[in-house]
């Protein structure tokens, strides 16, 4: 026979003897009767290595507390170490600031705005090792009835899900409820990308009204970095005799209000970039223009340019140069789309635009790579049409052999 289960299950109240002190499991009502709860008591092990009694009542039936007791010996079983009066709100609170010593300053203020505004509203009050994945599904459902967008909903369940994991790793709990939530995709976004007539029509105005972010978009035009990388070059990062730079920084907002530089967006993305010959010159007249400053874009006062007011000045000179409207990222997205549309190969434009993994760069890019499709089928044919003409050739040599 199996040993029996540890702990013990009973009955108590909150019955008060005369000199009022609760009489708890002794009270006489008890006996044959449904007066009181149920509460279950097992001795468990703690972090200084002292057994203490675990204790919890408020059960309607002797099922539930004995479901409740096995639950707590399960856990102890697999090594998983609960804590059943830590809520959800105690947790994220104690994981943020955790996480606040290892990742960018922008993540944080992000999850900050998660944790706060949504996730600790609605599930904060729930306890850790209660969470299930019909409390996620409910929260999922209720804030997309209150008109919550798919991009904003699917970052707050990355976020609630990235803690819960660190809970699975940290042996708090046996699984993650998050993981597997079902969030609607939001449509991809197709980039809008200019032809290479509509850039070269677009940086003609710029430079000939004199206009003085006219540099900054030649050179994303020409190396496709992503804005917040440009609006963060060094000038001791670049080397205009060799033709390189190297990318070091991005610029980020904190909340949209707070300028700050921080690490590039992957670890590939800081690396070093060509030069054109074209953007060496965007860089010499840069240099003309605005002398003696370390940040190679900036304001009067040497402070980095507000990413805002880079994509609104951005807007002002394409409707003033007649040319469709685009994000000041799409210049990006011209950039590797000009190179596919050169046969370029795709482990090139992977290089160049610095993506975290090749398969990246042939999802954000696979729909313009038919050219791709239409020349591997060729190279096939030329094969296949080769080995024939050599074999034919060789059938002729024989007979007139």
């Amino acid at each position: 026979m199996g040993n029996p289960q540890r702990g013990r299950v009973y009955r108590r109240c909150a019955c008060r003897d005369t000199a009022g002190r609760q009489l708890g499991a002794r009270c006489p009502k008890l006996a044959g009767s449904t007066h009181g709860r149920w509460t279950f008591a097992v001795d468990l092990p703690s972090l200084d290595g002292r057994r203490r009694t675990r204790r919890r009542g408020g059960f309607a039936s002797r099922t539930d507390a004995q479901a409740a007791l096995g639950k707590v010996l399960e856990y102890e079983r697999t090594g998983i170490v609960t804590d059943d009066k830590q809520t959800i709100a105690d947790y994220l609170t104690t994981w943020l600031r955790t996480k606040a010593l290892t990742l960018k300053p922008t993540t944080v203020a992000r999850y900050h705005d998660y944790v706060t505004k949504d996730l600790i509203p609605a599930l904060g009050t729930t306890r850790l090792d209660t969470l299930s994945h019909h409390h996620v599904a409910l929260f999922i459902g209720n804030q997309l009835a209150s008109g919550r967008g798919p991009v904003t909903l699917r970052r707050c369940v990355a976020t609630l899900s990235s803690a819960l994991t660190d809970a699975v790793r940290q042996r708090r709990l046996a699984h993650n409820p998050a993981r597997y939530a079902l969030v609607p995709r939001p449509p991809k976004y197709e980039p809008t990308c200019w032809s290479p007539i509509e850039a070269a029509k677009f940086l003609r105005y710029c430079h000939e009204h004199d206009d003085p972010l006219a540099d900054l978009y030649e050179i994303i035009i020409g190396t496709g970095l992503r804005k917040g990388e440009a609006l963060a070059l060094h000038w001791h990062d670049i080397h205009l005799d060799d033709h390189v730079a190297f990318v070091r920084h991005t610029l980020s907002n904190i909340n949209n209000t707070t300028p700050i530089l921080t690490t590039p967006k992957t670890k590939n993305s800081r690396t070093w970039i060509g030069l054109s010959d074209r953007v060496v010159t965007a860089l010499q007249h840069q240099r003309l223009r605005q002398p003696g400053r370390d940040l190679v874009f900036s304001r009067r006062d040497g402070n980095p340019l507000r990413p805002e007011y880079v994509l609104h000045h951005f807007h002002q000179l394409t409707a003033a140069a007649g040319l469709p409207k685009i994000r000041v990222h799409d210049l990006r997205h011209f950039a590797a789309t000009t190179m596919l549309n050169s046969r370029v190969p795709l482990a090139v434009i992977f290089r160049a635009m610095r993506h975290s993994t090749l398969s990246t760069t042939t999802e954000v890019y696979g729909h313009l790579l038919r050219h791709v499709a239409h020349d591997a089928a060729d190279v096939i044919a030329n094969a296949l049409d080769t080995a024939d003409a050599a074999r034919q050739t060789e059938g002729d040599h024989t007979a007139t052999t």
